[in-house]
C-alpha cells in the first residue's frame, strides 16, 4: 500500500494526515502554536514555530503509523490565507508574519481604493480588505521602511513552510488569488498593481498550480522527520480551496459551509463572475476552476469565546448539551458575531458583537443557542448574496465545527433553507491537501476522480418548514442590528 500526507497549516495549529490509496486516514497528528497580539488589531506569528511544529508532527506521524517511509510517495499543503512572510536575499525571515485576522491596515485599504478604483475589481476580482496581503505589504513599506528595503520576496504561510521543507520558492495560484496582487483570470502577477504601489515585481515569487510538483524534501528535513528524501512535494492550495477539494466541491451548484475560527460559505464557479467586491472570487485548486466565497471572521471563534468565558472547564459536548431544549430564536435573544470586526457583507474592522434582547429569563443554553444562530445568520448573509448574484446554491456540504453537532447541522438547513450534508469522514483542508498529493502522484487522473474514492456522505438534513419560517423572520431583525450598532461601536473605539 502507498500513502500520501496532507498538511494543513492553520491559525492555531498544524494538522498532518497520512492517507492510503483507498482514501482512509491511517494516522493523524496535530501540533499547536501561539498567536501574538501586541496591540489591538494586531495578529502575528513566528514562522519558525510553523516549521518546528510541522517537523515534530511529521516525525510523530511516521513513528505512530509504523508505515515504511519509502511507501509515503507525496506531500501537499493547505494553509491559512493572506498572511505576510517577508524574506531577505538569504531566505531569512525579516519580521513576524502578519496574519489574515490582523486589522491594522484600514488606511492602506483606502489608499488602494483611491488609486485603483474599479480597476482593482477588474484585475483581482476582490475588494481591498484589511485581511489581504497587499495592504500588509504597504503597511510595512510605510511603518517599517528598513525592513521593507531588505525584503527580497514575500510568501504566504504554507508557502513559507513548503520552502523550508524543500528549499524551493513558489506560491500556488489559489493562495496568490488572496493577495490583491494577482490577475485572477490571467493567473499572473499584476504589473499594474505593483507599479501603482512601488512594489518591484521581483518581490513576487514564482507561481505554481496546486497540483504542480515543486521538489523533494531537503536531506535535513528527511532526517528530522524520518521521511524519505525522495518524497515528492506538491504546491498545494489555500485552506478554503483545499477544504472545497476535501468536501468534493468540484462542479457548478456545489456549495460548502465551513465553520472553523472563521466561517466560510463557498460555491464552485466554472467561469468568470463579477460580484463587484461583495463576495470574494478566487482561483480553485481544481485546474480551470474558481470559487465564490463569503467570510464571517469570528464564527467558531465566537462559540469558543463564550465557552472560555462561562464554561472554561467543560467539554464541548457538555457545553452544547441543552441547546436542543431551546426553541428556534433562543427565546428572543440575538447575537451578532462581530467580535473581531466583520468581512461579509460588512467590510468593517471597527464593528463589534452584540447580544440583543437579553433578559432575566435567559439561561446559559439560551446564550449558547443564540451564538450558534448568530454565526449561522452571518453565514446566511453570504448565501443570500450568492443567490442574489444568480449563483445556484443547492445542497450545502458542512465541514468544521459546525458539522460536529447535529443540532447545528439542522439549524444550518433551517436558516439556509437548503439541504445540508454531513461527510462520512470530515477531515477538512488537510484531506484536500492529501488529495492534491494523491493526484500529483498519479493515483488518479483528476481531482474529481479522486473525490469519488475519498469523499463520502453520511447524512442529509432537510429544512423544517416551521423553523425555517421563524428563522426567516428573525434574520430580518438580525440584519438590522449592524446599522443600529455601527455608530455606537465607532464611538466606543476610543475606550478599547
Amino acid at each position: 500500500m502507498k500513502y500520501v500526507i496532507g498538511i494543513d497549516l492553520g491559525t492555531g495549529s498544524v494538522k498532518a494526515l497520512l492517507v492510503d490509496q483507498e482514501g482512509k486516514v491511517r494516522c493523524e497528528t496535530s501540533r499547536s502554536y501561539s498567536l501574538q497580539h501586541e496591540q489591538p488589531g494586531y495578529s502575528e506569528q513566528e514562522p519558525e514555530a510553523w516549521v518546528n511544529q510541522t517537523v515534530d508532527g511529521l516525525r510523530a506521524l511516521v513513528q505512530e503509523s509504523g508505515v515504511e517511509p519509502k511507501d509515503i510517495e507525496g506531500i501537499s499543503f493547505s494553509g491559512q490565507m493572506h498572511g505576510l512572510v517577508l524574506l531577505n536575499e538569504q531566505g531569512q525571515v525579516l519580521r513576524p508574519a502578519i496574519l489574515w485576522n490582523d486589522t491594522r491596515t484600514t488606511a492602506q485599504c483606502r489608499t488602494i481604493e483611491s488609486k485603483l478604483g474599479p480597476r482593482l475589481y477588474h484585475i483581482t476580482k476582490n475588494a481591498a480588505l484589511e485581511g489581504f496581503t497587499l495592504p500588509k505589504i504597504m503597511w510595512v513599506q510605510e511603518h517599517e521602511p528598513e525592513v521593507f528595503r531588505k525584503a527580497a520576496v514575500f510568501l504566504l504561510p504554507k508557502d513559507y513552510l513548503r520552502y523550508r521543507l524543500t528549499g524551493k520558492l513558489h506560491m500556488d495560484i489559489s493562495d496568490a488569488a488572496g493577495t490583491l496582487l494577482l490577475d485572477v483570470m490571467q493567473k499572473q502577477w499584476s504589473q499594474e498593481i505593483c507599479d501603482a504601489f512601488g512594489i518591484d515585481m521581483s518581490l513576487c515569487p514564482q507561481l505554481a498550480e496546486s497540483l504542480e510538483f515543486v521538489g523533494c524534501l531537503l536531506p535535513e528535513i528527511a532526517d528530522r522527520t524520518g521521511l524519505s528524501p525522495d518524497t515528492k512535494v506538491y504546491a498545494g492550495g489555500a485552506d478554503n480551496a483545499c477544504g472545497a477539494v476535501g468536501a468534493g466541491i468540484l462542479k457548478k451548484g456545489d456549495a460548502l459551509c465551513s465553520i472553523g475560527t472563521s466561517g466560510v460559505i463557498l460555491s464552485y464557479e466554472d467561469q468568470e463572475k463579477d460580484f463587484a467586491g461583495n463576495i470574494h472570487f478566487f482561483n480553485h485548486s481544481r485546474p480551470g476552476g474558481y470559487y465564490a466565497m463569503g467570510v464571517t471572521l469570528a464564527a467558531g471563534y465566537s462559540l469558543d469565546w463564550l465557552k472560555k468565558t462561562i464554561a472554561a472547564g467543560e467539554s464541548y459536548d457538555a457545553f452544547l448539551a441543552k441547546v436542543s431544549e431551546v426553541p428556534a430564536g433562543a427565546g428572543g435573544l440575538l447575537f451578532t458575531p462581530y467580535l473581531v470586526g466583520e468581512r461579509t457583507p460588512h467590510a468593517d474592522s471597527v464593528i463589534r458583537g452584540s447580544f440583543i434582547g437579553l433578559d432575566g429569563s435567559h439561561r446559559r443554553e439560551h446564550l449558547v443557542r443564540a451564538v450558534m444562530e448568530g454565526i449561522t445568520f452571518s453565514l446566511n448573509e453570504s448565501v443570500g448574496l450568492l443567490r442574489e448574484a444568480g449563483v445556484e446554491v443547492g445542497t450545502i456540504v458542512s465541514i468544521g465545527g459546525g458539522a460536529k453537532n447535529e443540532v447545528w447541522l439542522q439549524m444550518q438547513a433551517d436558516i439556509f433553507q437548503a439541504p445540508v450534508v454531513k461527510l462520512t469522514s470530515e477531515q477538512g483542508p488537510a484531506l484536500g491537501a492529501a488529495m492534491l498529493a494523491a493526484v500529483g502522484c498519479g493515483w488518479f487522473g483528476s481531482i474529481a476522480e479522486c473525490a469519488e474514492r475519498f469523499v463520502g456522505y453520511e447524512r442529509q438534513f432537510e429544512p423544517d418548514p416551521q423553523r425555517a419560517a421563524v428563522y426567516q423572520d428573525l434574520f430580518g431583525i438580525y440584519q438590522s442590528v449592524y446599522a443600529s450598532t455601527r455608530d455606537l461601536n465607532r464611538r466606543l473605539q476610543a475606550y478599547r
